[in-house]
């Protein structure tokens, strides 16, 4: 690995480790998001190294700029009130969840270790159109067509949701008795 390759490949793990910990530690939830949006750089520079430019460029426009955006205009909706009491758990639930967690963690990584067999793997080397716009564009409408069309289908289904949802139980302003022509009609009567 050469100097800067290395150097960026530090710059980028250190974008997500540090963005993975403000996202779940932050107490400020525009400050989580922040975070969050860290990390999903950092995982796109991670795809400029793997000499994946599309999912590096999808990376930054559709979870930076869609799903951080997104939750950056529902915590703004949401405003103030929406921040939850303090928490009724005690620190040792908390503190015991972890442990259990990180143990657990520990023990797969050592059964990794263990089953992994002796000395690195070496891979061949990659396709010469892959992850590039062409080689996904070109496997994204062969053989991947009826995957796509259904994704697209269930995005529908889900926008067309989420209208209703927002919606809500309304009423149409336009369904309404028109009560001001009632009151006009009673004070002109003689």
């Amino acid at each position: 690995m050469i100097p800067l390759s290395f150097a960026f490949f530090g710059l980028c793990t250190l974008l997500v480790l540090v963005g993975g910990v403000v996202t779940v530690a932050a107490k400020n939830p525009i400050r989580g998001a922040m975070g969050l949006l860290s990390t999903i750089v950092g995982i796109a520079g991670m795809y400029l190294m793997l000499s994946a430019e599309f999912l590096a460029a999808i990376q930054i426009m559709v979870y930076a700029g869609a799903v951080v955006v997104l939750f950056l205009f529902v915590i703004m909706l949401l405003g103030p009130s929406a921040t939850s009491g303090r928490d009724t758990r005690t620190w040792t639930a908390r503190y015991l969840g972890a442990g259990i967690f990180l143990a657990m963690a520990l023990a797969a990584i050592v059964l990794l270790f263990n089953a992994a067999p002796a000395g690195s793997t070496i891979f061949g080397p990659a396709p010469a159109g892959l992850g590039t716009v062409e080689g996904i564009g070109h496997e994204l409408f062969t053989t991947a067509l009826v995957p796509f069309e259904l994704s697209s289908a269930l995005l529908l289904v889900a926008v067309v949701g989420a209208v209703a949802v927002a919606r809500g139980k309304q009423v149409d302003p336009t369904l309404l008795p028109a009560q001001g022509l009632k009151a006009d009609a009673k004070e002109g009567a003689p």
